[in-house]
């Protein structure tokens, strides 16, 4: 069996090969991913696994977003760290999914399933698959914000965005002036409604503008540290995986 593991958590994707191997000695993990845009770009130019393994939280928003850019057919076990993404969707719509910390029991379980699976069974579940793609990729971004100042709502627009950032449950708009306005959403829902050549998604905590990148530290570990324009709450790294695809990124012109 060929298992693709899309996890951008090093140590929870180095425990679930661990466990798969564990699992059947005939598992075969044939690449780990940690983003939405590595796994576009993998499944477009690879043979498909026979199962994916993937976090539904990943460093450049949710797994969802995979859907909207390329049509999956091999069934999905999702992992998620958060109770209240478990809910019965996921369930009707994945083969299976696991909390985690993973149990061996939990990921016997789902490997069990996938072995029980008839051919029957693998058609319902594309069917159910294909319902999660939309029809068109939105091709309209949002152009500004309304941020909350005292008792008024303020139009913001992007373009005077340098990055967001969050914290916890805690989202913050930072603004080129240096200003810092709280915002109400979570950096998925916020970024895939954004211009993807204009904004990038670092890691989990920070989306950041094209234009307000100022320069970049490569690291020890080959992670890139950047410097933005305006100060950050916390240093911003690209990790080691994500490092070729932001520099292209950065380097490539806006459409």
């Amino acid at each position: 069996m060929k298992v693709l593991i899309i996890e951008d958590e090093t140590a929870a994707s180095e425990n679930l090969v661990a466990m798969l191997h564990e699992a059947d000695r005939d598992i075969e993990v044939v690449k780990v991913l940690e983003s939405v845009g590595q796994t576009v770009r993998w499944l477009s130019s690879n043979p498909l696994p026979d199962l994916i393994f993937m976090d539904i939280h990943l460093s450049d928003g949710s797994a969802f977003t995979l859907f909207q850019e390329i049509e999956v057919t091999t069934p999905i076990v999702f992992t998620t760290a958060y109770d209240q993404y478990a809910l019965d969707a996921f369930a009707v719509n994945s083969l299976d999914y696991l909390l985690k910390p993973i149990k061996a029991s939990e990921l016997n379980r789902a490997l069990d399933k996938f072995r029980r699976w008839t051919q029957s069974d693998v058609m319902a579940y594309l069917q159910r698959m294909m319902k999660m793609r939309p029809a068109e990729a939105p091709t309209v971004f949002t152009t500004s914000l309304l941020l909350p100042v005292k008792d008024r709502l303020v139009p913001v627009g992007m373009d005077e965005v340098a990055f967001i950032y969050s914290s916890g449950r805690k989202t913050q708009i930072h603004l080129k002036t240096g200003g810092m306005v709280p915002y109400n959403r979570s950096l998925d829902s916020i970024f895939v409604t954004l211009d993807p050549s204009r904004f990038f998604r670092a890691n989990k905590q920070y989306i950041v503008a094209r234009d307000c990148v100022k320069d970049i530290v490569v690291w020890f570990d080959s992670r890139l540290l950047l410097r933005m324009t305006t100060e950050v709450p916390e240093p911003l790294f690209v990790s080691k995986n994500k490092a070729a695809e932001f520099k292209n990124w950065l380097t490539t012109s806006p459409i």
